[in-house]
């Protein structure tokens, strides 16, 4: 009888350890998987380099559907691309829930606070019904994260829709073409001062 318990004892265990190994090999958690992306966009996704845009507070259809661009080719980048293709739908849609729960840190940086004001009145004339709250996260808008984002960045992106590298939405498109024939990169100077300002 007690032979018979032993071995049950002993398969049980077994069986529980082949679970637990399956259950650990099936994937990594959200969060592991999120950590992969901190050398560029910073611990939970708060960027402290100027060229990488923080994630932290990214909506998850946004995060979903950037990512799916990224892997397809559709979205210009100089090696998200490569680092996408790495990655499951499983895991994308991991990552995107864990980065919508994170907490948005704006960016540190340095600005022309004489540009401030002119760049909020771009913003509620040209952007603002799009990225909604002077460009803030907020919950379940789709829109990409302008209040608080690193500079660079945004002048980066910025660029590359100017230059074709990213496909811009036509109603995007007609707004900035529209400010930038009467403001110039001065209005885009502006709007980037007004953004760095946002903490």
């Amino acid at each position: 009888m007690a032979k018979k318990s032993f071995k049950l004892a002993v398969l049980t265990g077994a069986l529980a350890l082949g679970i637990s190994s399956t259950v650990n090999a099936g994937g990594a958690s959200a969060e592991m998987l999120s950590n992969t992306c901190a050398g560029c966009h910073g611990t939970y996704g708060a960027s402290v380099g100027p060229a990488s845009p923080s994630i932290a507070g990214m909506e998850k259809e946004n995060f979903l559907e950037t990512m799916k661009a990224f892997q397809s080719g559709d979205m210009y980048s100089t090696i998200m691309g490569r680092i996408a293709k790495g990655y499951t739908d499983e895991e994308i849609d991991a990552m995107a829930g864990y980065f919508a729960e994170q907490e948005f840190v704006p960016a540190k940086q340095k600005f022309d606070e004489g540009m401030v004001s002119k760049g909020q009145k771009l913003h509620d004339k040209y952007c603002e019904k799009c990225h909604a709250e002077g460009g803030k996260p907020l919950k379940d808008e789709e829109y990409v994260l302008l209040a608080g984002q690193w500079t660079p960045y945004l002048h980066n992106a910025m660029t590359d829709f100017q230059e074709g590298a990213r496909e811009m939405p036509k109603k995007m498109k007609k707004k900035l073409d529209k400010m930038v024939e009467k403001e110039g990169d001065k209005g885009l100077a502006a709007l980037f001062a007004y953004y760095a300002s946002q903490q």
